[in-house]
């Protein structure tokens, strides 16, 4: 019986190593503004965005929040999956969310995050988000669902 021949093709791979480990920042990864209406003091490293995936939206980026940094208030047209890598973040609704955490936001959840001490995240977005003006809906909570009901 002969071994199948396979002829390694050319990828296109980044690899981003230390990402749990306080030398993030000698990572060799590059921090760019995240320039955005109603979001203020994060930095992104891009992994990838829409550009590459096309008209849904997804996107993919490990996010710096300096102190004091908020998000923009948006509604979820996809799932989105948050991993904390250091320091906090804090939901619109009270929930904290410190390192090694991992959050599914689901489909149509409202919310707005911020990060009074810092934090530094992972984001993969299935599609897309909808920015929202303050005071047009307020946070649904849908974060957590799954893990209510598992409980």
């Amino acid at each position: 019986m002969s071994t199948p021949q396979h002829t390694p093709q050319p990828r296109r791979i980044e690899v981003v190593e230390g990402i749990f480990d306080d030398g993030l920042d000698g990572a060799g990864i590059t921090w760019t503004p995240y320039v955005q209406p109603g979001r203020d003091a994060v930095d992104v490293h891009w992994l990838y965005t829409s550009e590459e995936t096309g008209p849904d939206g997804a996107e993919a980026y490990v996010a710096q929040f300096r102190p004091g940094a908020h998000g923009d208030l948006h509604r979820h047209l996809g799932f989105e999956l948050i991993v904390v890598l250091d320091g906090e973040l804090v939901n619109d609704n009270g929930d904290r969310y410190g390192r090694g955490t991992l959050v599914v936001e689901r489909p149509d959840s409202v919310h707005r995050v911020t990060s009074p001490l810092g934090c530094r995240l992972l984001v993969v977005r299935e599609k897309r988000t909808l920015p929202l003006h303050p005071g047009e809906e307020a946070d649904t909570g849908l974060a957590l669902d799954g893990a209510r009901s598992a409980a």
